[in-house]
């Protein structure tokens, strides 16, 4: 079979420099101005990200969820709390994300601690959620363990799903909700020329202001 060497796969990224005078004195607000470029230029699902926390046993581990919402305290997503990412942020506060927009030749990565969101907010944005996605949260309540097949999910989905009515209200698991990151860094890169890539650092003084570096790519 032939394969294609991946030292082989080069892309080369062209476009005008990033400088220190292009960015927003506040993260969150570069963030917001980067993410609504990135919806604007067809990117699928832009607000994917890669969330790495750290585990028990100490080796950190990585997976893809969906950004929900962000203002200037953070980032927020929902999960299953019991989960195994639900578990290690529990045990462990630290994370970071990377939003790969490499499409677009850009990179955010952010780095703090997470906090669990409120009861309020978990209602609220469960209740907003497709039906179908409610009762996932139910048939899924063993996320991460074991299952048998896929006929066993399915039987799950089909259990819940003859519990509520179709127009019944489904109510949110108590397993399940939602973290907001709070960042102390976030870093922009924009890949450049020749690997002359462009990265900027913001990060979080004692005082709450932000100071922001320019690094080597």
């Amino acid at each position: 079979m032939d394969h294609q060497n991946p030292a082989e796969l080069r892309k080369p990224y062209m476009g005008e420099p990033l400088r220190r005078s292009d960015l927003a004195d506040g993260p969150m607000t570069q963030f917001g101005l980067w993410f609504d470029e990135a919806h604007a230029s067809g990117l699928a699902e832009p607000n994917a990200m890669v969330l790495s926390s750290v585990e028990p046993s100490g080796f950190p581990r990585s997976r893809t969820v969906l950004m929900k919402g962000y203002d200037d305290s953070g980032l927020r997503f929902f999960t299953n709390y019991t989960s195994r990412k639900g578990q290690a942020l529990e045990a462990d506060p630290r994370a970071s994300v990377v939003f790969p927009w490499h499409a677009i030749r850009r990179q955010v990565l952010f780095a703090g601690r997470v906090e669990r969101l409120d009861e309020e907010e978990n209602d609220r944005y469960f209740a907003s959620r497709p039906r179908g996605s409610q009762l996932g949260a139910w048939a899924s309540e063993r996320q991460s363990q074991p299952v048998a097949d896929r006929e066993d999910l399915d039987h799950l989905f089909h259990e819940f799903d003859s519990v509520w009515g179709p127009d019944e209200h489904v109510p949110r698991p108590a397993y399940w909700g939602g973290y907001r990151l709070i960042p102390h860094e976030v870093e922009f890169w924009q890949g450049g020329r020749d690997r002359m890539h462009d990265r900027f650092r913001y990060l979080r003084a004692e005082d709450g202001t932000w100071e922001i570096t320019r690094l080597a790519p």
